[in-house]
């Protein structure tokens, strides 16, 4: 039996390079001055429904909702095997918090027939892990958190693997389900030179505009519309165009959107600068390096 896997996936900010180059003066940092990536735990859902595709046929789909340089993950998803990419973006779905982007994203995998919804745990910038449940949710799904394994599939059944902290737990549910996934799941695999060159020139209907903005500057707004369309169905003829949803086509209730939709708010931002209170230099020679370490251990700061 062949299953279709919707994935979802978003793109982060890479947290793992927060060093003093990309700190601004006031200890906060400077988003600008990281690299955007695919967030990791969801390359290992993205990877779990690629291994079910693979076992058993079927297709998978990738949603990311964010700007529109969002895209680079989709096309990312597609290097890696996936058959279909949605892009939702929307100035109206700035400032979401995590209950108003669970509600647009269900309204998403709503316009999609699925068998299975998979995303990662969490994402490297929030943490929170609340997307996944609250979509399961608003979806009316079963589902299974904490996956590490896919232990079975069989027609309509699924039996996965559950991480709880200081053990597992096998866990059954029917199809279709919502799985959260979780890092030490897989290890995902790598772009396809063949997928890649594939989809490099895949754009989504933004993008091609801004290409041929670039191209014609001179170009009359008739002419100009007229150019766009041409190249967009171009790419839709070669399977290129990544599609592009916004709130009006997923016919979404504006009041669940955005920050009208979002019920958390900031209480209080606070300023950490750190600072040395004292500071000592210490040669880098094996006789510094001694001294440190003994007075390391003299202030039993090491033992």
């Amino acid at each position: 039996m062949a299953y279709h896997c919707v994935v979802l996936a978003k793109q982060v900010p890479d947290t793992q390079r927060i060093t003093g180059q990309v700190m601004n003066d006031d200890g906060t940092v400077n988003r600008a001055a990281l690299p955007a990536i695919f967030n990791p735990e969801d390359l290992n859902a993205l990877e779990l429904a690629l291994e079910i595709k693979d076992r058993f046929g079927g297709r998978v789909t990738v949603v990311t909702m964010g700007l529109p340089g969002a895209t680079r993950i989709l096309r990312e998803s597609l290097y890696r095997g996936a058959d279909e990419a949605i892009l939702v973006t929307d100035r109206r779905c700035a400032a979401s918090d995590t209950l108003a982007t669970s509600y647009i994203l269900s309204c998403a995998v709503k316009k999609l027939d699925y068998d299975l919804v998979l995303c990662g745990r969490q994402a490297i910038d929030g943490d929170t892990a609340q997307v996944g449940p609250q979509l399961a949710e608003k979806l009316d799904l079963p589902q299974i958190t904490y996956v590490e394994a896919l232990e079975a599939l069989e027609g309509k059944e699924i039996t996965a693997r559950r991480n709880i902290g200081n053990g597992w737990q096998r866990v059954k549910a029917k199809l279709p389900v919502l799985l959260t996934v979780v890092g030490d799941a897989n290890a995902p695999r790598v772009a396809a030179a063949k997928q890649l060159m594939k989809y490099k020139k895949a754009r989504t209907r933004l993008e091609a505009a801004d290409e041929i903005r670039a191209m014609n500057p001179d170009a009359v707004e008739a002419e100009m519309a007229e150019l766009i369309a041409t190249r967009c169905e171009a790419l839709e003829a070669k399977g290129l165009l990544i599609k592009h949803w916004d709130l009006d086509h997923l016919e979404a209730d504006l009041s669940w959107c955005g920050r009208n939709g979002s019920p958390t708010k900031v209480h209080r931002i606070q300023s950490v600068i750190l600072a040395a209170k004292e500071s000592k230099d210490v040669e880098p020679t094996d006789a510094g390096l001694a001294g440190m370490i003994h007075e390391l251990i003299q202030d039993k700061i090491i033992a």
